[in-house]
């Protein structure tokens, strides 16, 4: 079976029914920030998620965000370095974080894309890429203040997706 195949047969809704289930969600992610408190004015002041926890382990500030009405999945912000990583590996993640170069990327769902464009552009969020009808429904890019790019997308339900045609062999 080839990748194009199998990732539309797993795409769907119980694909295989000889596919152990090991897993039952994704509860937290994480993207690297220079700031704490400049992330948490970029994503609760102007992206108006949510603090989920904020809390000193000594060793790190444990920060997290979530949707509002959806704390079950949480975005870790969290600064290069230790106890993840050595200072000179740190430094070179920030680098490439400045440079927007680090391939990390966070994707939020809104009902509305081009009203949620249009407030962001007002709290003066930079946007990467206007809202554009897909398939799959209306996205746009934003990225932060620390070069991490961001999907703000009005998504479709998939039953009423209509991927592109794909090549097949």
């Amino acid at each position: 079976m080839d990748p194009t195949e199998q990732f539309w047969i797993s795409s769907r809704a119980g694909a295989s029914p000889n596919v152990v289930r090991m897993f039952t969600r994704i509860t937290q992610s994480q993207i690297f920030v220079l700031d704490q408190d400049e992330a948490l004015d970029f994503y609760v002041g102007k992206l108006g998620l949510e603090v989920r926890n904020d809390l000193d382990l000594g060793f790190m500030r444990w920060l997290t965000v979530t949707v509002p009405g959806d704390p079950g999945r949480e975005i870790l912000l969290e600064k290069p370095g230790p106890p993840a990583m050595d200072e000179a590996t740190a430094e070179q993640v920030r680098e490439l974080l400045t440079k927007g170069a680090m391939g990390g990327w966070l994707c939020i769902s809104t009902d509305d894309a081009r009203k949620t464009h249009e407030t962001l552009l007002a709290r003066g969020v930079e946007v990467t890429d206007e809202p554009t009808a897909r398939f799959y429904g209306i996205d746009f890019g934003i990225r932060d203040p620390f070069g991490n790019k961001l999907r703000i997308g009005q998504l479709t339900p998939p039953e009423q997706h209509e991927p592109p045609a794909v090549p097949r062999p």
